[in-house]
């Protein structure tokens, strides 16, 4: 039975999603490791979403988890109303796609780019003859920036930034109403990333698609984003429009990661204080009780031992986990 639609404002609705992994600690015993522990957030058509965080905090595993990559552990996952569920992902994945973070390892090396660009159209049968297919594959080559010429190469005759190009002309062949961008330009040098982000910008201008992007740079996010979610240790602990999560950020994390980024102007970056964080990053095998961020925060008290801080709106939509700010 298929599943029943509901109206909604947003394309994408994710509620208290859970990814456990179980680690072997003993000869029989597992504990689980909380990759992913009761996230939530919502997007709009055409809206994108950015997610930052530390590396490890689990901002892939949701990007992941979300597309059945991974089986969730817990929690719901609504595209445009539906419910997402084992039944009905095949006939979703045409909608949503990923974007992945290493441009290196994502495409088939054995494959020239054409067959690599046309294998989603070979697997859901969007053309009716060859001219077609070829057509479309030029169709999207063009759209991403790359030339005919390179439709008859092989991966591992590109630049980086040409190889994210092939992997996201290969993302738009089903045309998906929603991305997942998975740290797509990390890999890239600084000169190439701004290319990239401006064609996500100008491709998300021309088809409408809404996009969670995956990042570790606040900078980058804050460009491509409408608004920011960010991440800690597998929960979100804040979240607002991108300007104003930029202008005035509230919890002490995101404070101490707006402090990382450099500033340009030196008379600037002398007055501006940085916020280093004290302590380890708690194992998440182990978490610390209470709120996990409580062992590197200069705000901490018993209550954050106590007792986790859910997210509460602190006006226009700026949700921020934290007791003491």
């Amino acid at each position: 039975m298929a599943e029943e639609k509901k109206k909604s404002d947003y394309l994408v609705e994710v509620h208290d999603l859970k990814e456990y992994f179980p680690v072997r600690t003993g000869f029989v015993k597992t504990i689980p490791l909380k990759a992913v522990d009761g996230v939530s957030f919502n997007i709009k058509a055409g809206e994108t979403l950015g997610l930052v965080g530390e590396s490890g905090c689990g901002k892939t595993t949701v990007g992941r988890t979300l597309l059945r990559l991974y089986e969730p552990t817990g929690g719901e996952f609504y595209f445009d109303g539906e419910l997402v569920t084992d039944k009905n992902i095949h006939s979703l994945r045409k909608q949503m796609q990923m974007v992945f973070q290493d441009p290196y390892s994502s495409l088939n090396p054995r494959m020239t780019v054409e067959d690599i660009i046309g294998e989603p159209l070979d697997i859901h049968h969007l053309y009716a003859n060859k001219k077609e297919r070829h057509d479309k594959i030029m169709d999207l080559m063009q759209l991403v920036g790359l030339n005919a010429e390179h439709a008859t190469r092989y991966a591992h005759e590109f630049s980086g930034g040409q190889r994210q190009r092939i992997g996201i002309a290969r993302a738009l062949a089903v045309n998906p109403r929603f991305i997942v961008c998975d740290e797509p330009v990390s890999a890239l040098d600084v000169s190439i990333q701004a290319q990239v982000i401006n064609m996500f910008e100008e491709l998300q201008d021309k088809l409408g698609v809404a996009y969670l992007f995956i990042a570790h740079d606040l900078l980058v996010v804050h460009h491509i984003s409408d608004r920011i979610a960010v991440m800690y240790l597998g929960r979100i602990v804040e979240t607002a429009d991108a300007d104003e999560l930029n202008s005035h950020p509230i919890h002490p994390y995101t404070l101490s990661l707006l402090s990382a980024i450099p500033i340009p102007d030196p008379k600037t970056a002398r007055a501006s204080k940085r916020i280093i964080l004290k302590g380890e990053i708690p194992s998440p095998l182990h978490m610390p009780s209470g709120c996990a961020f409580r062992t590197r925060c200069p705000y901490a008290t018993e209550r954050c031992a106590a007792e986790a801080p859910q997210l509460t709106d602190r006006g226009n939509g700026h949700m921020v986990a934290c007791w003491e700010k």
